[in-house]
């Protein structure tokens, strides 16, 4: 899913975002000849994601930057230690740090978290993550959920069936009969594909079961009517559960027998980890 091509491109916008007519800083201040080294340190406990892509945008700046790495993505940390040292010209050390850093910073806090949610689910349910992402960075906010142990749902519109409530409303306009359509959608898609149906009531669950869905997603609902959801469907589907997942709900909703635990927290609105990168001249 991150490739390096997604990751160079990514990388060339945001660092022709941050200078695009070049450092003018580190131009005017740092001699052309002088040499930096520095390390990257957490300055508190985590989990890493996202250090090949920190690595590799030292590289785009100017190859002659070596980064040395010192931990692999997935791997925790702890305050004090140093995860990757980079040594080269020093003005171009300077020009990619704080794009370097904004992507490890933000990887590893969404790995950070997402490992907090899997430890509070105890193995009873897996965790994974939503389409709330930010817009062009899915692709790295999708790889630091796995680096912190969790999955990923569909990537995207293209590559998975949901349907949602705003689905089934239309459907309701219509007049169609919610089977039917699950049924007639199936015949139409390939025979690989599964099926997910969003509901959001007790009610809605036999018309979706009887219509052959793959996958019933419970939103919103209570740990009570989890409960009754699970019993519900009785085995006859994967049972997801999404809405109001938060690290002081997440076991009570993981005891419930659900299947899967979906949240968008894990991506929409995380707390990047503190990282830095202590940079000393050489002669």
């Amino acid at each position: 899913m991150l490739t390096n091509a997604t990751i160079d491109s990514a990388l060339r916008l945001a660092l022709d975002e941050d200078a695009p007519w070049g450092d003018v800083t580190g131009e005017a201040f740092v001699p052309a000849d002088a040499s930096a080294r520095a390390a990257l340190r957490a300055r508190e406990d985590g989990v890493l994601a996202g250090i090949e892509v920190f690595a590799r945008a030292f590289g785009l700046v100017d190859d002659e930057v070596a980064v040395e790495l010192r931990s692999s993505d997935g791997a925790p940390f702890r305050s004090g230690d140093v995860l990757a040292t980079v040594r080269g010209p020093a003005r171009a050390v300077l020009r990619a740090e704080r794009i370097a850093l904004n992507f490890c910073q933000r990887m590893s806090g969404i790995a950070t978290l997402t490992r907090s949610y899997v430890d509070a689910a105890a193995g009873r349910a897996r965790i994974a993550d939503t389409r709330k992402t930010t817009p062009g960075l899915r692709a790295f906010e999708k790889h630091a959920v796995v680096c912190g142990g969790g999955h990923n749902h569909r990537f995207g519109l293209s590559d998975a069936v949901m349907v949602k409530d705003n689905h089934l409303a239309v459907l309701a306009g219509e007049g169609a009969d919610v089977s039917e359509a699950i049924r007639a959608a199936r015949a139409r898609l390939p025979h690989t594909t599964v099926i997910e149906v969003e509901v959001d009531r007790l009610d809605q669950i036999p018309a979706v079961l009887d219509g052959g869905a793959d996958i019933i997603m419970l939103d919103n609902f209570s740990p009570t009517r989890l409960r009754e959801g699970v019993e519900l469907i009785g085995g006859r589907a994967i049972v997801e559960a999404s809405g109001n997942v938060t690290l002081a709900t997440i076991g009570e909703i993981a005891a419930t027998g659900v299947d899967v635990i979906s949240s968008g927290a894990l991506t929409h609105s995380v707390r990047a980890v503190d990282l830095g990168l202590d940079l000393s001249l050489e002669n």
